[in-house]
This record gives C-alpha cells, structure tokens and sequence, in this order.
C-alpha cells in the first residue's frame, strides 16, 4: 500500500490591508464576532487532511497573532517579506523541514474558505501537481487602454476567478519559488502566475463564490451583513442567581474583586453576576443552567473563579455557530455600591465574553430595605442574554 501523502498549508498574512481602511492590519479585524485570520487559519488548523500550517506574518504583528489565533494548532510563525511572493517563500523554506509532498497557499484575508474546497485543493494537486480554485465570471470584463477607451470584450466564458487555497507539490513549487529569486522576479501576483513562467501546467478545480478576498471597508460591511442574515434564529434567555454573605473582606461581582465588610458563603468564587449570565446564555441555548455543566457537588469546582463558567457558557455559543448580541446583568443589594464600578465591570465582562462592551450592561437597585438584599444578608442578581444562532429548521417541528 502506497505511503499517504502530507500537505502542509502555509497562510500568508503579513500584509498590511491599506485599502480595508483604518483599524490596523485587516487579517485581524473581527468579522462576524472573530478575526479574518482565526476564520481562515481555523479552516487549515482543523481539517484532518493538513498536518502542518505555517502562518508567515510581518514581524511587527506578533502579538496581535498570538492573541488573534489562541488554541488553534500551527508551526511557529515566520516572517514576511516586503511583497506577497517573498512571504510565500520564506513560508516554503521553514516548511522545508517537515518535507511535506503537497503544500497549500492561502490568503489570511479569504477567511471563509471550507473544508470542501481544501479537499478539492488537496485532491487536485495529488492527481495534477498544481491546481487553483476559481468561479466563473458572471459579468462582462471589458479591456481598456490608457485614456480608459475599451480596447476589447474578453470571451467571458473562458474567464475565471482565481482563488486560494493554491496547492502544488511542494518541491517543484519550491523550486519555483528559488528560482525566481535567483533570478530577480519578484513581480507575480499569485503562486499560479509563478508556476505558468516555471513551466508548470497549472490546472483549475471548482472554488466557491463565498471564498471572497477581503480588501475594501465595503468587503468587511458586506460579509458583516451576509453573516449577519444566516444567523436569524434569535434567541433570549434570563438567569437568578443569589449568595449569602459570610465572613470576608471582599465580594467577586461581575469578575471584579469589590472590597466590602463581608464576603460570599459559596462553592466556588460566589459571582452572582456572572452566575446569572451563564443560566441566561444556556437558557438561550435551551442548554440546562450552571447547575448542571459545574454541579456544586464536584469538588473541582470548590473556590473556582466564575469567569470559566462564563467563557465556556459563551463557547457553547460559538460551538453552534451562534453570535452574543446582548448581555445585561442586574445586581439587587444595599451595599456594597455598584455605581462607581459599573463600567469596570461592563469592560470585565466584555473581556470574558469576548463582545464589545458596547453590548454588556451593568445595572444595580437596591430592595429598598425589604427582604434579605435589604437586611444586607447577601446579594441577588438577574441577567438577560439575546444571542443569534444559524437558522435550523429542524428545530421549528414538534
């Protein structure tokens, strides 16, 4: 039985999107709640086929790529050179050493690439050697000259859409590659155009109309809204939570530690704040409550900090394909006071969550004496969450 083929992918990203328009280097803006280069890197990282994804990145990005690619698998990022061609190289050279048979190229900034067409990617430079996704042009290309006078109607049916995942055998793309830098060609505009001069016949497989590039502010609005209209299923949920105070000095509220004469009688940290928003967003998810994923009766969970409970409530989300719209959070007590920490609380949350705080609210009312709150024996809280999730229509039959 012959040995299977490896592929390595690399994914290039250490442009510097100008034309995407001001709020840094456009692979890690967010779309649609992640950033492009965690969409598209999420797409080689997890597909079973790719044992290796070597980022190349600009130097000065190192941190934002860290941050931005947290908890997907990759090589160690290398850095770009001063065009796209000299990027694709020096990721050819630190995968030289893994001695992959096929190697993908992919740009960062086509962050809805599917598993689909990387199969097709891997399929087609196994039976070919080289091969590009395109699509059809649907409209008609007119050909201008200087003064912009058209020149001449190309034949739209042979025209074609390149795009990536690129995927070639590794060593003659390598080859290429060293040959056009000993050579002084650093001109090409993708992997294809530099395998047509090396000699290669490149061959084409089906892309997908989705797998856009990302490169003008209107990009970013357009896919923001697409994403946006697939994730219609809207969802609210609401949550109580309430803790009694003990001896202490200080309470856990919303993820900030609040100084105070009393602390919490709790199993884990007593954050009702947080407590309350993660029954809110499993009760959007129709996911049972807090109770029932962290049981008080396990003892892992003894003095346990809530912001966990709250990241994994928020990556049951995720895991659906959902988006957090809304999170609202009100905390019923006397003392101690919530006002003059509203807003570090809301950026709190926010950080858990990973949402911008702009959609995190933090309110506080007393019981105006009455009840437990208001003979200061412990504290309540309610919570709202709205999320949005992909449209199921299964889930609308009895």
């Amino acid at each position: 039985m012959p040995k299977p083929e490896r592929t390595a992918a690399i994914l290039v990203a250490a442009g510097r999107g100008l034309r995407a328009g001001t709020g840094g280097p456009k692979q890690y803006r967010t779309i649609g709640g992640q950033t492009v280069i965690y969409r598209a890197m999420e797409a080689l990282s997890g597909h079973p086929d790719v044992s290796a994804v070597q980022p190349v990145v600009n130097p000065d990005d190192a941190a934002l790529f860290r941050e931005a690619v947290t908890g997907l698998r990759h090589q160690p990022p290398t850095p770009g050179g001063a065009t796209r061609q000299a990027s694709v190289h020096a990721g050819l050279e630190a995968l030289a050493g893994e001695k992959p048979d096929i190697v993908l190229i992919h740009d960062a900034a086509r962050p809805f690439v599917t598993a689909a067409v990387i199969s097709r990617a891997i399929a087609a430079a196994g039976r070919t050697g080289a091969a590009i996704p395109v699509i059809p042009v649907t409209d008609t290309i007119k050909l201008t000259g200087d003064a912009g006078d058209v020149e001449a109607t190309p034949e739209r049916a042979r025209l074609r859409i390149a795009q990536t995942p690129q995927a070639f055998r590794f060593d003659v793309i390598l080859e290429a590659h060293r040959r056009a830098a000993r050579e002084g060609r650093s001109d090409f505009t993708d992997d294809a155009a530099l395998a047509e001069w090396a000699g290669l016949t490149v061959a084409t497989f089906e892309g997908d109309p989705a797998n856009m590039k990302l490169t003008t502010p209107e990009d970013f609005v357009r896919e923001e809204a697409r994403l946006a209209s697939q994730l219609g299923d809207i969802r609210t949920g609401t949550g109580y939570d309430v803790h009694a105070f003990g001896d202490g000095d200080h309470v856990m509220l919303c993820g900030v530690r609040v100084p105070h004469t009393k602390g919490f009688l709790a199993h884990s940290d007593g954050d009702v704040g947080l407590h309350a928003l993660v029954d809110a967003i499993l009760g959007a998810l129709a996911d049972g409550d807090i109770g029932s994923h962290f049981p008080p009766s396990d003892a892992k969970w003894k003095g346990a900090s809530s912001d966990q409970f709250l990241k994994y409530a928020v990556e049951r989300v995720t895991a659906r394909g959902g988006r957090i719209a809304n999170l609202e959070v009100t905390m019923i007590c006397e003392r101690p006071k919530i006002g003059p920490l509203r807003d570090t609380m809301r950026a709190k949350i926010a950080e858990i969550s990973g949402v911008h705080i702009s959609r995190v609210a933090v309110k506080a009312t007393t019981s105006e004496r009455l009840g437990f709150t208001g003979r200061e024996e412990g504290i309540a809280a309610t919570a709202s969450a709205t999320i949005r999730l992909p449209w199921d229509d299964k889930s609308w039959s009895a």
